[in-house]
């Protein structure tokens, strides 16, 4: 009998396999972080001799692309993008987007917003009606972890937690934002990016997904 996991793996693997309908060869992807993207990547080896290459938003999808035979070019050199790849924590009816749970959020906000177009894959369980019981993860400079934690408490009623002992790839903190109810993320987006000490936040509200490919039997393109 297959188990729920499996069921879950599964749906991710299909969602990832779905995104290379959206190849193009001689293109430059933009890839993200995460388990479902981990699929996309493996997946994307088969493409490693039509693509130019990849843009990453993790040293750790980097190491994957690397091993896959795929090279990693940087952002500044491959200009702006046609396709980003990547997954989500949650992900609304309008394609609103909260990730960063696996500490990315910065470099996949910035790859986001520098592609043309932005497919997100997702398996089922990843879709809500409304945003923030997933906790917000928000990427702050470490001397003001205590400043911007009392600033969103007083915005947001929201608790601020530190995820401690995670560092990011651009040596900063986090701060998970508990029990939210995301009525309007473009407005609460806008309002914590302006607090000091903030780097990023993981709404991707502003810049959503363009496409959303639900993993499952059958695959749904949203």
């Amino acid at each position: 009998m297959t188990t729920a996991p499996n069921l879950m793996s599964e749906s991710k693997r299909l969602a990832a396999q779905k995104a290379l309908d959206y190849l193009e060869d001689d293109m430059i992807v933009g890839v993200g972080t995460g388990s479902t993207v981990a699929y996309f990547i493996d997946a994307l080896a088969a493409w490693k001799h039509r693509i130019r290459g990849a843009v990453s938003s993790s040293e750790q999808s980097s190491a994957r692309l690397k091993a896959n035979g795929i090279e990693v070019l940087d952002l500044n050199v491959s200009g702006p993008l046609l396709l980003y790849v990547d997954g989500a924590d949650e992900c609304d009816p309008h394609k609103r987007l909260i990730k960063g749970g696996g500490g990315a959020l910065t470099r996949e906000k910035i790859i986001a917003q520098a592609s043309e177009r932005f497919v997100c894959i997702i398996d089922a369980s990843k879709q809500v009606p409304i945003l923030g019981n997933f906790p917000l993860p928000v990427e702050v400079i470490p001397m003001a972890r205590s400043l911007v934690a009392r600033a969103i408490l007083a915005a947001t009623g929201g608790q601020p937690v530190w995820r401690e002992g995670v560092v990011t790839d651009n040596g900063n903190w986090i701060l998970d934002i508990h029990n939210l109810r995301i009525v309007d993320p473009v407005k609460l987006e806008t309002e914590l990016n302006q607090i000091p000490g903030v780097v990023s936040v993981g709404l991707f509200a502003r810049r959503p997904a363009d496409i959303v490919i639900v993993g499952g039997e059958p695959v749904r393109v949203l």
